[in-house]
């Protein structure tokens, strides 16, 4: 299953006779930062411009639920999420295509919510709105409904003890920057540092100065660095399961599969009576 589309084949679909579900899920993480501060809303950026036919859809409100004891972006109420998606159009028999502002944090969190609640035809718009060099339009699309009902999958989540297990068993990445990892800064959550086992992959190392993502082969290449095989069960978590979504989608190109631990460290760091782990190895 190919799991991200480059901007010229996007325009090719769209200009098709069955054109897929455009979503547009532009979101900052800057905006979380501050304590206190409301979540980011991007709907006067999508109102400025978006590649036409796309609905807005809104990250925090609508691919997570309140933030608390489960971390920052924890996993959506499904009533929510469902129906954010079928107001934007999304069925089970259309493909559907996701983008943000570039980075393709925000798209892969929506592209692995879809994916994991049995959309079987989503992908994510290499480069994101950046690398799309057609036209935009300022135009409200108002959809059919759609009718796609989220149905979790069984497989493809850790919670906090899964995600401490994986790592003693298997490969348990930790997709935020060096830094974060190794305890030398923290900007947003309680204490720094990583889960112990956990290896340093941060996403950033996935993509190319154009913030498109590496060949398959070259992805393939730094998870086998990093212990991955076609044995290790692979689990990913960041600071609240955004970034890490973008390394489970890199991992997809690659064709390896992945779990998310969608509360990550903001849930982990969040209770006291979790290890810690500093510095740059992984215990």
């Amino acid at each position: 299953m190919t799991v991200i589309i480059s901007p010229s084949e996007l325009a090719q679909e769209l200009s098709g006779q069955a054109p897929p579900v455009l979503l547009d899920v532009r979101w900052q993480l800057s905006a979380a930062k501050a304590a206190g501060a409301p979540p980011f809303d991007g709907r006067a950026e999508y109102a400025a411009g978006h590649i036409p036919g796309a609905v807005y859809v809104d990250l925090d409100r609508e691919l997570a639920s309140t933030p608390g004891e489960k971390g920052r972006h924890p996993l959506p109420d499904l009533e929510v999420f469902g129906a954010a998606v079928r107001r934007a159009g999304v069925t089970a028999g259309r493909p559907v295509v996701v983008y943000d502002g570039g980075q393709g944090w925000a798209a892969a969190r929506a592209w692995w919510l879809l994916r994991w609640t049995g959309h079987p035809d989503v992908r994510v718009l290499d480069g994101g709105l950046t690398a799309w060099d057609g036209p935009l339009s300022t135009d409200q699309p108002a959809p059919a409904e759609g009718d796609f009902e989220p149905s979790p999958g069984a497989t493809g989540v850790l919670d906090a003890d899964g995600a401490a297990e994986l790592a003693g068993v298997g490969v348990l990445l930790d997709a935020r920057a060096g830094e974060r990892y190794r305890g030398e800064t923290e900007p947003i959550d309680r204490v720094g540092g990583h889960i112990p086992g956990a290896l340093s992959a941060p996403t950033t190392e996935n993509v190319g100065p154009d913030g498109r993502f590496l060949p398959a082969a070259d992805l393939r290449d730094r998870f086998k660095a990093l212990g991955v095989s076609d044995e290790a069960r692979v689990g990913v978590y960041c600071g609240s399961g955004v970034s890490g979504a973008h390394e489970v989608l890199a991992l997809a190109v690659a064709g390896i599969p992945a779990e998310l631990y969608v509360g990550s460290w903001s849930e982990w760091s969040a209770d006291p009576t979790r290890p810690v782990a500093v510095g740059p190895d992984p215990r």
